[in-house]
């Protein structure tokens, strides 16, 4: 073939010309870059390749990561590894076998993707995000997405949403929010981890997580500024008053002191705000996490103590008891999962006294089906929205269209080891969420989420909008 020939099978004298006209109209100080960008732009995106691999989240266990080649770029992506199967490791001296579980379970999500996910990928349109999804969802079609796995089919996902982004010239946020049908300009008011216990840590404080919320925060950047100086403040107050050992993290960021009361540790994180001056303006929220601490049908809030007392075997009914005093006692806004993940009878009770948001996490596992029990049976009124209980990003938005229908409060989260990838930074954002979960303000891979968050208001500027008091109420 000549290069006559060559040039007009291809139509590259008329593209050129058109890449030539543009850099003239534009007066482009550097015609050679700008018509070769302007030759890239014309040709479209392309999916090419899916590379896997194994790497390690912040617990050091395996997890996924992705490389999704365009013809253009290579985009990554990365999310925590599945959860061993149920009751393959329940005991702490079984870690081995567990980590064995996990490795095993990730080498196989890393071998799939780089055959029957990659092939059914290539030539696809990164922006496509809905048929891109529907294609990987193709071909898991377990309930549990046991077969590729939920997080290996995640991390496929927020690579194709990446690369759709990318092609479109926007931001991440950007592009989210288009997929969703809104305008992205909401920053999330971040609640923020401050202590950590339940299965996060080595204390005897049976709830998983105490958190702060600067709702009264002007903008995000004072928000973080609000929670990182009250983070620091309580760890002072906790030196003092436990010694320097008591300092130590969970596997959030927050501290740990071997405390066992809730109320110990409400009182320390108010001591922490009203040292740091932000009373009124930072509120309280809890992770109970009580499907942990479920025996039965009852509530050990012992069940880490090697001295139980028996005195702390509660009742559904008792714990309502319990909380509502908590509300009552402190600025207490929220509580993420109250009950077991099967106690729909009382999270019902609860969520119907309308004491703070209820948020549901294992009750609801962001499944459509559960989630439209409990709208209709208001057995909470707010989502935890975790991307690896439901595998791409286009079920992650479905699931927060379903809760904003009904008027639900939704908590965009990270998970006990996660990885670096910021991801749900720019979905809480796009999705205009309102709240965020990633961790304390100390651990390397919650503040990547935290530090996009800062980038993305700095980007949006006077367009941004921190939810702060409306952080339950953002448009739906």
């Amino acid at each position: 073939m000549s290069v006559q020939e060559y040039l007009e099978k291809h139509l590259l004298p008329r593209k050129i010309e058109e890449a030539v006209n543009a850099a003239v109209r534009a007066k482009a100080a550097d015609p050679v870059l700008f018509i070769s960008t302007h030759m890239r732009r014309a040709a479209p995106a392309v999916i090419t390749r899916v590379c896997a691999r194994q790497i390690l989240d912040s617990r050091g266990a395996p997890a996924v990561e992705v490389d999704l080649h365009t013809n253009k770029a290579v985009h990554r992506a990365s999310a925590a590894g599945p959860s061993a199967p149920e009751g393959a490791a329940v005991d702490a001296t079984r870690d081995v076998e567990k980590r064995r579980l996990l490795a095993k379970a990730v080498a196989e999500s890393v071998r799939l993707i780089n055959g029957k996910v990659s092939e059914a990928l290539v030539g696809m349109d990164p922006q496509q995000q809905a048929q891109i999804d529907q294609a990987i969802m193709d071909l898991d079609k377990a309930h549990h997405r046991t077969e590729v796995g939920a997080n290996a089919m995640l991390a496929v996902s927020i690579a194709a949403c990446k690369a759709g982004a990318a092609e479109k010239e926007v931001p991440l946020y950007k592009h989210i929010a288009d997929l969703v049908g809104k305008s992205a300009t909401t920053l999330p008011v971040p609640a923020i981890t401050v202590i950590n216990g339940g299965t996060h840590a080595g204390n005897n404080l049976p709830i998983q997580e105490i958190m702060i919320l600067p709702i009264g925060a002007k903008n995000f950047e004072e928000a973080m500024q609000m929670g990182s100086e009250t983070y620091h403040h309580l760890k002072d107050i906790i030196w003092e008053k436990y010694g320097s050992e008591s300092c130590n993290i969970g596997d959030d960021g927050g501290f740990a002191p071997n405390i066992s009361s809730i109320t110990e540790g409400l009182d320390l994180v108010i001591a922490a705000i009203d040292r740091a001056g932000y009373n009124g303006r930072i509120k309280l929220a809890i992770d109970a996490a009580a499907t942990d601490f479920c025996v039965g049908k009852k509530y050990d809030l012992e069940f880490k103590s090697a001295k139980k007392t028996g005195q702390n075997f509660k009742t559904g009914d008792d714990m309502i008891e319990i909380y509502s005093q908590l509300c009552s006692e402190y600025p207490l806004v929220s509580i993420e999962q109250p009950f077991d993940k099967d106690d729909w009878e009382h999270s019902k009770k609860f969520t119907t006294l309308e004491l703070c948001q209820v948020v549901g996490d294992d009750l609801l596992m962001s499944d459509p089906e559960r989630i439209k029990r409990a709208v209709n049976e208001y057995t909470c009124d707010a989502l935890t929205l975790k991307g690896s209980q439901v595998g791409t990003v286009t079920e992650a938005i479905e699931a927060v269209k379903q809760a904003k229908d009904a008027h639900w409060g939704v908590m965009v989260s990270h998970r006990s080891g996660d990885t670096d990838d910021p991801f749900i930074a720019d979905l809480a954002v796009g999705a205009a969420a309102g709240q965020i979960k990633a961790g304390a303000p100390c651990r390397g891979e919650c503040l990547t989420k935290y530090n996009q968050l800062l980038r993305i208001e700095e980007e949006l500027g006077i367009e941004g909008v921190y939810a702060g008091e409306n952080w339950r109420t953002t448009a739906s």
